[in-house]
Protein backbone atom coordinates (compact mmCIF):
# COMPACT_ATOMS: atom_id res chain seq x y z
CA UNK A 1 0.00 0.00 0.00
CA UNK A 2 1.28 3.43 -0.62
CA UNK A 3 0.45 6.75 1.32
CA UNK A 4 -2.63 7.47 -0.87
CA UNK A 5 -3.98 3.85 -0.19
CA UNK A 6 -3.79 2.40 -3.90
CA UNK A 7 -1.67 -1.35 -3.87
CA UNK A 8 0.82 -1.20 -6.42
CA UNK A 9 2.23 -4.93 -6.70
CA UNK A 10 3.63 -4.48 -10.13
CA UNK A 11 7.13 -3.19 -10.42
CA UNK A 12 9.06 -2.92 -13.26
CA UNK A 13 13.25 -3.82 -12.53
CA UNK A 14 16.35 -3.19 -14.58
CA UNK A 15 19.49 -4.75 -14.70
CA UNK A 16 22.53 -3.21 -15.64
CA UNK A 17 25.63 -4.23 -17.40
CA UNK A 18 27.14 -5.16 -13.83
CA UNK A 19 24.45 -7.37 -13.04
CA UNK A 20 22.77 -4.55 -10.72
CA UNK A 21 19.40 -4.79 -10.49
CA UNK A 22 17.25 -2.02 -9.65
CA UNK A 23 13.68 -0.60 -9.05
CA UNK A 24 12.82 1.35 -11.56
CA UNK A 25 8.70 1.83 -10.69
CA UNK A 26 5.53 0.69 -9.20
CA UNK A 27 2.52 0.03 -10.86
CA UNK A 28 -1.01 -0.89 -10.21
CA UNK A 29 -1.37 -3.09 -12.96
CA UNK A 30 0.81 -5.99 -15.30
CA UNK A 31 0.14 -3.78 -18.26
CA UNK A 32 1.07 -0.15 -16.98
CA UNK A 33 4.45 -1.58 -15.77
CA UNK A 34 4.69 -3.33 -19.28
CA UNK A 35 4.57 -0.51 -21.37
CA UNK A 36 6.99 1.57 -18.92
CA UNK A 37 9.34 -1.63 -19.47
CA UNK A 38 9.25 -1.24 -23.26
CA UNK A 39 9.50 2.12 -23.67
CA UNK A 40 12.78 1.73 -21.67
CA UNK A 41 13.88 -0.83 -23.65
CA UNK A 42 13.40 0.87 -26.94
CA UNK A 43 16.12 3.39 -25.72
CA UNK A 44 18.36 0.46 -27.39
CA UNK A 45 20.83 0.53 -24.10
CA UNK A 46 22.04 -2.85 -23.03
CA UNK A 47 20.55 -2.59 -20.18
CA UNK A 48 17.60 -5.59 -19.61
CA UNK A 49 14.03 -4.25 -18.07
CA UNK A 50 11.50 -6.49 -17.06
CA UNK A 51 8.28 -6.64 -15.06
CA UNK A 52 7.06 -8.81 -12.17
CA UNK A 53 4.59 -9.28 -9.45
CA UNK A 54 5.76 -8.42 -5.78
CA UNK A 55 6.08 -11.45 -4.33
CA UNK A 56 7.24 -13.29 -7.32
CA UNK A 57 10.59 -14.90 -7.82
CA UNK A 58 13.12 -12.61 -9.20
CA UNK A 59 14.34 -13.61 -12.39
CA UNK A 60 17.99 -14.62 -12.87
Amino acid sequence: MTDSGAELPWLVIREDDNGNRYRVGRYATQSEAQKIADKLDAHGHKQLYWVERIGQRARP
